[in-house]
């Protein structure tokens, strides 16, 4: 989404990621600005714009957190993400904790390789199988300080786990020192019928929907002090004046909470 972004929409650029261009092979890539069209549709725009909104949130909310002086960042379910190799020198003193399973964070870092892109000295990829192993002790084994604040994005992931999976991550979180923080996207019920379906047949189910007010009751019971929801009215000025297609969200997603 965040490539299709740079090939089908216009400036202003939600997230400035010209990069992730480089993850689709030249054919591919060929193809879709051969025909755009069918990026255009109501669906595709929408959804395009949640995915951009969501990491244009989380790498500000990142830089505000850097610059009140917390130096580690953890990407929860990374993915295909490209933040570590696009950091901007705001970044240069901190670490980035990127967690997934380990295939993918294979086959990214060879993508990355193979179109020449460095990886920076500051990332730490943190490969975990979660039926194995847990967060804490994932991130311990990495070189993750729990007695210091962090950072911790969290995209597109918690509508995949399960309600107590959810509540163990808001909980991690919530135990670290005074000052960390959480950016992350939710799924409320009653959402896009045939996106489930198409994940669920992917293998990847969605598991876990919540009304606003059940997340910030959660966020508050883990500890967390200050949360932001942000309403609908909210979500669709960061996407400024367009002259494109792009939409966002049409429910509250997108949240952030500190310690």
């Amino acid at each position: 989404m965040r490539a299709l972004h740079r090939i089908v929409d216009r400036e202003p650029w939600v997230l400035d990621d010209p990069i992730s261009l480089a993850l689709f092979g030249d054919l591919v890539r060929a193809r879709l600005e051969a025909q755009p069209d069918w990026l255009q549709d109501a669906r595709s725009t929408a959804l395009r714009g949640h995915v951009l909104l969501r990491s244009a949130f989380a790498e500000r909310r990142m830089r505000e957190a850097v610059g009140r002086g917390l130096r580690q960042c953890v990407a929860l379910g990374a993915g295909f993400d490209t933040f570590a190799y696009r950091q901007p020198p705001w970044m240069r003193d901190a670490r980035l904790f990127e967690v997934d399973a380990a295939a993918t964070q294979a086959e990214k870092r060879r993508r990355f390789a193979r179109a020449g892109f460095a990886e920076a000295p500051n990332v730490v990829f943190v490969p975990i199988d979660f039926e194995t192993t847990t967060l804490a002790e994932g991130l311990a084994a990495a070189g993750f300080d729990a007695s210091a604040p962090a950072f911790f994005s969290v995209l597109g992931v918690l509508v995949y786990l399960s309600e107590e999976a959810v509540g163990s991550v808001f909980r991690f979180v919530g135990s670290l020192p005074q000052g960390s923080e959480i950016a992350f996207t939710f799924t409320q019920p009653g959402g896009d019928e045939r996106l489930a379906l198409r994940v669920a047949a992917l293998g990847e189910p969605m598991r876990s929907q919540f009304e606003p007010a059940d997340v910030e009751a959660k966020l508050r019971a883990a500890g967390f002090r200050d949360v932001l929801l942000l309403s609908v009215d909210e979500t669709n000025a960061l996407l400024g004046s367009r002259s494109d297609a792009l939409s966002a969200p049409r429910r509250m997603s997108i949240g952030a909470a500190i310690v």
